[in-house]
């Protein structure tokens, strides 16, 4: 155990914690390095450059003639991917904070930070990229020595694109990160902090042992689920799966049991022996808490089951999408999913056309509401479809977010404007250290669900990092907005607003909605109500024939009978006819600006 390492590496988006994985396991002799971002082995992560899944490898690295057994976890940077974050510090005693010697801190480095300080992990502080020409490594680290409080000889200058300071970081590995603790003579007790899919095998369960071992052929346990099965097969995670006959105390690795059931593995979950259990189950994580959600529906209607069973798979893989069973009257029966955020959203649409090939129509996003009835009676609601009759409500209250967004002095003015008008409160503003500063703001979730941090991204030309944590709950005066096509509401469309915007946010899905509704043989109707009353209309014109094209000269009254019979054949077509809403339309409605 002592020769044992277990550590993470926790950054903001784009200071090179993947790059830097690279290296250490190029200079380990792990791999064999042949393209960037070795771990990153998903499409998707390739393509867009980010960490989506955090990934665990095993490296042997040798210091004063002692073989020492070293288990990374790289993980994700993006605010909508902590949770992946959270789970990857359970399972380990350290953690490399890497800061970009060109950006300095940023909003997610903080964040993650706490997260690693409130389990006590051991932190050792990286400066990367210092070879770019634009680095200012003297102002990054007198930035992390105020953050942490660490002396300033602890922090360890490296890029990982060149490969300086990577034999300082891993000797920091061995000298400052402490071994596990763990008892190997106690009962069984296992963490599991991922699972993988995989057809063949079933449900492979990756998991960091705690307390005492487990061989190939144990009949093992799993505490929450209390299902009891035989580790038909133990081992360590290289960049394949390499078997062992045990892992032992403070190792990390993977148990193939033979699941087949996604629902049997829950993430957080303790493995203890069947002959010797555990007294009790290790604490896991806190449950995921999705912030924002939407209807996720099959464009056939026959792919329902099948869309079950790719959701419950990708579950396994990212334990951050939780979804329920629901019905529409536009668009049938599909799945109300909660996510982490916007980016989570699209990645797991993106996911299920790749990996599943599943085609769906995800519905505008939107956050839960808490709605009091006349009775005091409180209701959680997902859906605006779902909310009560407007005389039943007393009030509505909705989720506020304590954000913090760390930018240069230089783009506070546009920033304080764009929160301000996303309904925030300006809570502080310190200065971080130069010209940079942090604000932080209380704001309604439900403000910056859609498209607050592009918005943010723009006006700061990419310079400003934001982070939010969920606060409170507060009263807020909201009015659900429908959406009615020929008189007939697309529950899918509607939303909740608040009253100041509803009219204004009305008028602009009319519009853009008449230009994306496909032209029938009869005129459509797009209004926009709330309530009984109508806030805004806009038709769209139906394709018509000139019916009176063969009448040359001759009496009036010709053209005017053809004209009566074309109108009346219309007004048939109107009452059988229905309008089908694109896919672009649902999409359209988050990009309205």
């Amino acid at each position: 155990m002592d020769h044992i390492r277990n550590f993470c590496i926790i950054a903001h988006i784009d200071h090179g914690k993947s790059t830097l994985a690279d290296r250490l396991l190029e200079y380990t002799k792990t791999i064999q390095i042949t393209e960037g971002q070795m771990l990153d082995d998903m499409d998707l992560e390739r393509e867009r450059g980010i960490t989506i899944k955090s990934h665990a490898i095993q490296m042997e690295y040798t210091s004063d003639n002692t073989k020492y057994i070293l288990n990374l976890i790289d993980t994700p940077g993006h605010v909508d991917f902590s949770y992946e974050v959270s789970r990857s510090i359970a399972a380990c005693e350290g953690a490399l904070l890497v800061v970009d010697a060109t950006q300095g801190v940023q909003a997610q480095t903080i964040s993650n930070l706490y997260m690693a300080i409130d389990h006590d992990l051991e932190i050792i502080p990286v400066i990367n990229k210092i070879d770019m020409p634009n680095a200012m490594p003297d102002e990054v680290e007198d930035e992390i020595v105020d953050l942490i409080g660490c002396d300033s000889s602890e922090i360890i200058r490296a890029s990982a694109k060149t490969g300086e300071g990577i034999p300082e970081i891993l000797e920091a590995i061995v000298k400052r990160i402490p071994e596990p603790k763990g008892d190997p003579k106690a009962p069984l007790q296992a963490l599991i902090f991922d699972s993988i899919f995989n057809s063949f095998r079933g449900i492979i369960t990756l998991c960091k042992v705690v307390n005492g071992s487990i061989s190939k052929g144990d009949k093992v346990k799993f505490v929450q689920t209390g299902q009891e099965y035989t580790a038909d097969e133990v081992g360590v995670l290289k960049m394949d799966m390499i078997p062992c006959p045990k892992l032992g105390t403070g190792e990390v690795g993977y148990i193939i049991s033979g699941i087949k059931d996604a629902t049997e593995v829950k993430v957080g979950d303790t493995i203890t022996h069947v002959d010797t259990p555990c007294k009790e189950a290790i604490e896991g994580f806190q449950e995921v808490k999705p912030m924002v959600f939407a209807g996720v529906y099959p464009i056939d209607p026959n792919d329902y089951e099948n869309l079950r069973t790719s959701l419950e798979k990708l579950q396994l893989n990212d334990a951050s999408l939780t979804f329920q069973p629901e019905s529409s009257q536009a668009l049938g029966f599909g799945f109300r999913c909660g996510f982490l955020g916007l980016l989570h959203m699209e990645i797991v649409q993106e996911r299920l056309d790749r990996e599943f090939n599943m085609d769906v129509i995800t519905t505008v996003p939107n956050v839960s509401y808490k709605v009091y009835d006349k009775h005091g009676n409180c209701k959680e609601v997902h859906n605006p479809s779902g909310l009560p009759d407007v005389t039943a409500i007393d009030h509505i209250e909705e989720p506020y977010i304590r954000a913090s967004i760390i930018t240069s002095s230089r783009f506070i003015g546009p920033i304080m404007k764009l929160c301000l008008d996303k309904r925030g409160e300006l809570v502080s503003q310190n200065y971080v250290s130069g010209d940079r500063l942090e604000l932080i703001f209380l704001m309604p979730l439900g403000e910056i669900v859609i498209d607050f941090y592009d918005k943010l991204k723009s006006i700061s030309k990419g310079y400003a990092s934001f982070d939010y944590h969920i606060d409170s709950f507060r009263p807020s005066k909201l009015a659900k907005l429908d959406i009615l096509l020929n008189g007939e509401p697309v529950d899918a469309l509607s939303t909740l607003t608040h009253e100041s915007n509803a009219v204004a946010l009305g008028r602009r899905m009319c519009e853009k909605l008449k230009e994306l509704i496909p032209r029938q043989q009869f005129d459509i109707a797009i209004q926009a109500a709330i309530g009984a009353k109508i806030v805004a209309r806009e038709t769209v014109k139906q394709v018509r024939k000139d019916v009176t094209a063969k009448c040359y000269g001759g009496d009036i009254s010709r053209k005017r009978k053809l004209l009566e019979k074309q109108k009346r054949g219309k007004k048939r077509m109107k009452q059988i006819g229905n309008v089908q809403v694109p896919q672009k339309a649902f999409l359209a409605v988050l990009k309205l600006d």
